[in-house]
């Protein structure tokens, strides 16, 4: 089976939906994702994902489930070197603050410090990778322990239009590691692909395997610059890029 991770094009935040960028990029996304043997789309519930999905879909003629659980990873942080009121996203922290406490690359233990659970991060967590892990066991592959069962192996490609930080956390489940790890040392364009391949070894059981992570090959075809959107700035004297 293949996994297509999407993420939205360039967000206009305020109105949940696309710049007009954004719609150029989601545009250029429809003519390669439409050009390929869709089995099943999901979509997130927020409108940037689901802007960017229809332009396959309307392509496509098809119409995709709709998943509150693929909305942006939603639990809100302090960070360490902000005052206490001010609730962040929860992978805009410093390099320097989460690298400092081993705990966060540990695959069991990064939501269970104190930052992490006063937010309530490991049952948001786990609400996300059952729901997954159920759209995965409907189309053959049981999650059991750090593999997965192919009860009925196939060679179905499933589509997920949703967001970088979600994104993240689908990967780490699937590949066993701290979504912390994901969040601060990857990044994802606007209509970037991720691609997922099974791997069925011995019978029966299976792993994914990322093939190819973040691609926008789709924007360079086109001559379409990739938008910043989800980076910081390159080096500190970038004023014009984000910082915080």
């Amino acid at each position: 089976m293949r996994l297509l991770i999407i993420r939205h094009g360039d967000p206009d935040y305020q109105k949940d939906s696309l710049t007009e960028k954004g719609w150029r990029e989601a545009e250029l996304l429809s003519r390669r994702i439409s050009q390929m043997e869709i089995a099943q789309f999901y979509v997130s519930s927020l409108g940037r994902a689901r802007d960017t999905a229809s332009l396959t879909l309307q392509k496509m003629g098809r119409t995709a489930t709709e998943c509150t659980w693929l909305r942006e990873f939603w639990p809100g942080i302090t960070r360490p070197d902000m005052r206490s009121d001010r609730i962040g996203i929860i992978w805009d922290w410093l390099p320097q603050d989460w690298t400092a406490d081993e705990a966060y690359c540990d695959p069991e233990g990064w939501a269970d410090t104190e930052i992490m659970r006063g937010a309530g991060v490991r049952e948001a967590y786990q609400e996300v990778v059952e729901n997954f892990d159920k759209v995965l066991a409907e189309h053959g592959y049981v999650r059991e322990g750090k593999l997965y069962r192919a009860e009925r192996p196939n060679r179905d490609t499933l589509a997920f239009f949703c967001h970088f930080g979600i994104e993240c956390v689908l990967l780490s489940h699937l590949m066993n590691i701290s979504p912390m790890i994901l969040w601060h040392y990857l990044c994802a364009a606007p209509t970037s692909v991720t691609t997922i391949y099974t791997e069925e070894r011995r019978p029966g059981k299976a792993i994914f395997r990322v093939s190819a992570f973040g691609d926008i090959s789709h924007l360079y075809v086109a001559g379409e610059e990739p938008s910043f959107s989800g980076r910081f700035c390159e080096t500190y004297d970038c004023k014009e890029e984000r910082h915080d």
